[in-house]
Order: structure tokens, then sequence, then C-alpha cells
């Protein structure tokens, strides 16, 4: 088998496998038994390199030793993988309003683009590094502000990162391993949704997936520099989702630490190397936002008190395990569940969960450990075992944390499993495939495909009026694999071999036929808002499952917010709450939080959006907001970031989110609102918006307080449907 990297290395085997390579056998390529010299090096591959014309060669036809066959079915891979993920994007608007009016202020600002603030003016950051942003703010700089350029960069990470995944499983494995992960990866329901989505989950899981393709390099030939990049990645993704990029360091350090063709001294002090990078790479940018003057630069938004340290250890760090998140609308996790759902190890394959990612989970399972188990006299640096590690446990932990964390963990948190499920699933059923000839592997096998089809079969049922004649087809598919797979261990050689490609063919297609219906349906409608979930209405998640936030249920089911019916229900399938438009629409949702009394989750009065969605402002509102707009540095203040965010892109001008995404950030405080107001830098503030104290009573909130201030000094209007204050006009 040739290696590919032009060195002219080649590896013996002594006994030809019956179906694919092994990575831990060797081979001779063809052309040095018919005499011919290795590939050239130095100058002369550097030539070979540098032709055009064998570059596209190369594009096309892939490694010299693979079948015909290999490259096109990657091309036609990532080319159907581009179509899923961009195909009618811009059905869903601004998507997740938000970071999309962050990013409409990071492309007409540098400084809100290297803050990731949510206006132009720089009053507040999101609640999250600005990585991400970084990418979208260059698009939309370049494209202008559309919703093709918010998300085809999504888009685009999602396809290299399938092609990532493709290439990392390709160094050490068959094409058809490659292959079958860059699959299952692309078509699981929650990479689908996100891939087509503007939150910071696509850039986080290419950077991941980079990270791992960088171990594999370095567990190679115990390269530094290789594990060194692999921290840097792992860094990069901090700047992008923050300490859930952690979650995959224990597997990529043990996997290094225990294949590494090297010295155990050596070993650790490459990982103390990695590590270093790592904490450069993600540190960088908190040091800068930390020693600068609070006056130089914006709130960070979700801390309590100003401090990027506050966000990373508090409400983006260890709150999400213990649920202890000051400012947050209420995690409340705990074992017997919450209003973030109920927290256990069957979590991942729950109502809100399972149909976004769980649907190979358990095949994953039952292949990793089967091939580990399979495997266990192999030496230290045997790859298939290195592998499973790597992957494996990037899966076991994240999944774990995911399922036992007991703060704020939405469904889509769960694309992060994705790239793990599908190579494990390669290389377990590749490597098992291998010696299916064997009782134990054909077992293990038969085990995955029969728990995978009646897992599948359970998804399904959960919308048993959706496309009902999709279950009988899974089930007779997985049924008929599964006994044709026991029977060919009662076959001759021959005939068994001429019948594998047909039943690997059947066993593939009965495995993805539940996620890859899912994955149809999640990118034939439109989504929007800050909670967005797969898979058809009904299916689980937010509001039933569905898009935005429609059909009965309450979030996280059982009613959890607003009693008696969670977020208003009726939204069209589709379609955000309260409107009729991708972008939010108009009306609200009627219901408030719970107690708090007043706090809206979506809509909004007229339509200015709420907690979990932007709405989309009346003409008159938008026109009143532009006039003399250059004469403010906010054309208008209202409580809460999505209720800023569906103003600010519709008049492309800075707004004030007061209290930040939730409404309870501890800023501006009402004597900063009164300077800000006497020194005429806003010039409206606009009621209805998401919080008026949902962190405590209406009265002990800043939010709360400068509301109740702007209600008794100003003299309210009714501009489109939306009640508004003129700030530069006091009350008689």
């Amino acid at each position: 088998h040739y290696d590919g990297d032009f060195r002219g290395r080649y590896r013996r085997r002594s006994t030809p496998a019956p179906d694919d390579e092994d990575p831990n056998v060797t081979t001779t390529f063809p052309d040095q038994a018919a005499g011919v010299p290795p590939a050239p090096v130095g100058p002369a591959a550097a030539q070979v390199r540098a032709s055009p014309a064998r570059w596209a060669r190369s594009l096309l036809r892939g490694r010299e030793a693979d079948q015909p066959w290999v490259r096109p079915a990657l091309l036609t891979l990532l080319t159907g993988t581009a179509l899923l993920y961009i195909w009618g994007l811009g059905a869903s608007g601004w998507a997740n309003a938000f970071y999309s009016a962050a990013a409409q202020a990071g492309s007409t600002s540098w400084k809100a683009f290297f803050f990731g603030s949510s206006d132009a003016s720089n009053f507040i950051t999101v609640d999250k590094p600005p990585a991400s942003l970084w990418v979208t703010d260059l698009s939309v700089r370049i494209f202008g502000l559309n919703p093709w350029s918010m998300l085809v960069p999504q888009a685009l990470e999602g396809v290299a990162a399938v092609g990532v995944l493709c290439a990392t499983i390709r160094r050490w494995f068959s094409p058809g391993a490659a292959l079958l992960a860059g699959a299952v990866f692309a078509l699981t329901p929650v990479a689908v949704l996100m891939f087509r989505f503007n939150n910071p989950d696509s850039l986080l899981v290419l950077l991941l997936v980079l990270g791992a393709y960088a171990t594999v390099r370095a567990v190679e030939n115990a390269s530094t520099r290789w594990i060194v990049w692999a921290g840097v990645f792992v860094g990069f993704g901090f700047l992008a989702k923050m300490m859930q990029t952690f979650l995959v360091v224990p597997a990529f350090a043990l996997t290094y630490l225990l294949a590494a063709p090297t010295s155990f001294r050596r070993r650790i002090g490459q990982l103390l190397l990695s590590g270093a990078a790592m904490i450069v790479a993600a540190g960088w940018w908190v040091a800068a936002v930390e020693l600068l003057p609070t006056s130089s630069r914006p709130y960070i938004g979700g801390s309590q008190n100003n401090s990027i340290l506050n966000l990373i250890f508090g409400y983006n760090g260890f709150g999400r395990l213990n649920g202890n998140e000051a400012g947050s609308v209420g995690g409340m996790g705990g074992a017997g569940g919450g209003r973030w759902g109920a927290t256990g190890l069957t979590r991942m394959f729950n109502s809100e969960m399972g149909g976004q990612v769980s649907w190979l989970i358990p095949a994953a399972l039952i292949l990793g450990v089967g091939a580990l188990a399979v495997g266990w006299r192999a030496p230290r640096t045997d790859r298939t075992q290195a592998a499973l590690v790597l992957w494996g446990g990037w899966l076991v932990v994240t999944g774990l944390t995911l399922s036992l964390a007991q703060g704020i963990i939405h469904p889509y948190y769960t694309v992060a499993l994705a790239p793990a499920i599908g190579a494990v699933v390669g290389i377990g059923g590749t490597s098992l495939w291998r010696r299916r000839d064997r009782l134990v592997a054909c077992l293990i096998l038969a085990a995955a495909l029969a728990a995978t089809t009646a897992w599948a079969y359970v998804l399904l049922n959960r919308t048993p009026t959706w496309h009902p004649w999709l279950r009988p087809l899974v089930v007779i598919l997985g049924g008929a694999a599964v006994v044709a797979l026991i029977l060919t261990l009662m076959l001759p050689a021959p005939l068994a071999r001429r019948a594998a490609a047909v039943l690997a063919a059947v066993s593939i297609v009965a495995g993805v036929t539940g996620p890859a219906a899912y994955a149809v349906d999640t990118a034939s409608v439109a989504h929007s808002g800050a909670i967005p979930s797969a898979g058809p209405a009904g299916s689980g998640g937010p509001g039933g499952g569905g898009r935005a936030f429609g059909g009965g249920g309450a979030f996280g089911r059982g009613g959890a917010f607003g009693g008696g019916g969670a977020f208003g229900g009726g939204a069209p399938q589709g379609k955000p709450p309260g409107g009729t438009t991708a972008q939010g629409g108009t009306g609200g949702l009627g219901g408030g939080f719970g107690r708090q009394g007043g706090a809206r989750f979506g809509g909004g009065a007229g339509g200015i959006g709420g907690l979990l969605n932007a709405g989309t402002p009346s003409a008159a509102l938008v026109a009143a907001l532009k006039a003399d707009a250059a004469h403010y540095t906010w054309v208008a203040a209202t409580v809460g970031s999505n209720s800023a965010a569906g103003v600010q892109l519709a008049t492309g001008d800075p707004v004030m989110a007061i209290g930040g995404f939730n409404g309870t950030d501890p800023t501006p405080t009402l004597a900063q609102f009164q300077e800000y107001v006497r020194q005429a830098k806003i010039h409206y503030f606009i009621g209805g918006g998401t919080g008026m104290g949902m962190g405590g009573s209406q009265s002990d909130s800043p939010a709360s307080a400068i509301a109740a201030w702007v209600q008794q000094n100003f003299s309210p209007a009714t501009i489109g449907g939306t009640t508004v204050y003129d700030l530069t006009r006091t009350s008689t």
C-alpha cells in the first residue's frame, strides 16, 4: 500500500487481506514489483506537486493505489453534502438573529469585529467568544448583509468538516471506512441543522475534526509539529465556544500517550508542548480582553461583573455542569429533570435529544467496544486500537458530559458527537467486516445492525404519522441484513465473498435510512430562533421538535415555561413564533415567563422580538428610527438582545441591548442609562422587550429599573403597533 506522501515508502503484507486493507499489515506497491522506481523526493517531487495538470489528475484520481471508484465516490459525497447544506438556505432568513446582528455590527466596525459586539457602537458583546463571528463578519463585508452571506460560511464549514473527517480516517483505513464515516457524519440530523445555521457550533466542530486529524498525523511518527498543531486547533475551538472544546482533550492526549512510536518521556514532553500551544491559541484573545480597561471595550455579555473570566468559568463553564448559572433564565437541571431536560445516562436517547443524534450511537458503542475486544492483543502502536481510543473517547466523554450536565444544555449541542459517531462506525464496522467469517466478529456486526434497526424504529415511531412507511422499510432491510449476515457463516467462502457487496449495501442503507430521512426533512424547512431542532415536528426538541417553537408542548416537555403551554403554540411549521416570516414576523407568543410577568419568549410587542427570537419591526418604526440616525450613538434601546437584533437588522443602525441576551446582565445601571440619555446618545426606548427582571422580581434588576424610569419620565407613542418613548423629549 503506497502511503501517498511522495516519499517512496512502501509496506509489505505477508498474506493478502480478503476485502480491505489492514492499517497494521503492510503490502507492496504494485509498481515496485514491476521495477518502477519510487516516487521522486526533494525538488523533483516539488515539481510534480507544482504541476497543475498533475494536481488536477490527483484530485480526480486520488491515491495511485486506490480503485477507480474511490475519488469519484468522495467527490460525490462532498458534492451531495454541499447541496444538502446549502440548498434553500435563504428561507431561514436571519436564522439566529442574535448572531446575525453581531455579524452586521462586526462588518461595519473593526472594534465590534474583534470583541464580538452585538452592535457597532460596542455596548455589549454576545455571550460567546467571537471566532465564528469573524468568519461571518468577513463574508458580510465582502458580499453584503443578506441571509446567504450569513449562512453559507457555516455550510462550507460543514462540507470541510466532512472532508477532513474522510481524510483523517483514510490515512489509516480503507476508502470504504472513510466514506462510511463521512456519510454518517454528513447525514446526522443535528449536523444538517447546525451547518445550515449561524450558531458557533459549526466552526467548533470543524476545528475539533482538524484537531483529530493533527493528532492522527502526530501519532504516525511521533511528530512534535503535528501534536502542537492539534493543540492549536483545539485552542482556536475555545474561541468558538469556550470550554466545550476541551471535552476532546482527554481522548486526544490518551491516544498520543498510548500509541505514539517514541519513548514515554518524549511523549509526555510533546503533550506538554501541545497543551502550551492550546493555551496560547485560546488565551491570547482572553488576555487582550481581560487586560484592556473596561472603558475601552464593550461589556462582556453573559458575565455578571464585566469579566471574560466570569463568563468562561461561570455562565459558559462550570455553570453548565452544576446548574449554578448566574444570569441564566433558569437552568435548574438536576438528576430529576428541570427546565433543560432530565439528566442521566439515557439523556441522548430521550424525546428531546434522540432524533437529533442518537440513530447510530448504539451501533457505534457496540462496534467500538467489539473491535477493541477483538484486537485487544495488538501492540501498543496498533492503529486500529489507537483510532478507536481517539474517536471512542471523544464520543464517550462528550456524550457523558452532555448527558449529566445540570445547566443549560440545548439539543443542538449534540452536533459535537456527530464526527465521533461517524468515525467509530466507519472504523469499527470495516475492521469487523474484514473478520466477518469469524463467529465473534459476525455476531458483533449482527448485534450492531439489529440494535440500529430497533432504535430507528423507536425514533420513527415517535412521529407515527410522518411517513409511516419508513418504519416497516427499515425493519425489513435491517432484519434481512441481520439474517443474511449470520447465514454467510454457513456459505462456502467464494459464495460468501460474492454476496458481500450486496450485504454491505443493504446493511448501510438500513442503518442510514432513518437519519437520512430526518436530515432531508431538516434541510427542507426554515429554522430560526435561539434553540432550533432537527427532524419533523413532534419528534422532540423545543416546541415539540419542529422548527422555531410551534406546536403544543413546552420547551423540554412538561410545560416548563409560562404555565399552561410553553411558547404559546400554533406557530406554523418552519416559521418562528409570533410571525409569518423567517425573520420573525409580527405578533407575540402570548404567555410570559412563568411568575416573572411581562417577559416574552418570542414575538414581542409590535414584532420587535423576544428572548428566543427576533421580530420584524414595521416599516413605520424603521423609518422613525432611521430619521436623524447619524446624530445618535444608538437609534434605540430595548431590553434583551433578540429584541434589539431584529430592529438593528432592519435599520442597519446600532441598537442597545439592555441586559444582554437574557435581559439579566447588570448593564447598564440606571445611572449609566440616565447619563446616556442626558448626553443624547439614545433616540428611542422601545417597550415590550425581553427580560424586565427575569433574574428576580421586576423591581430588583437594572432592566426593570430602567423601564420604570423611562415610563415615569417620558411620554409613550405608538409607531407601527409598537410602543416607543422618545428619550429626547421628557414628559410634561
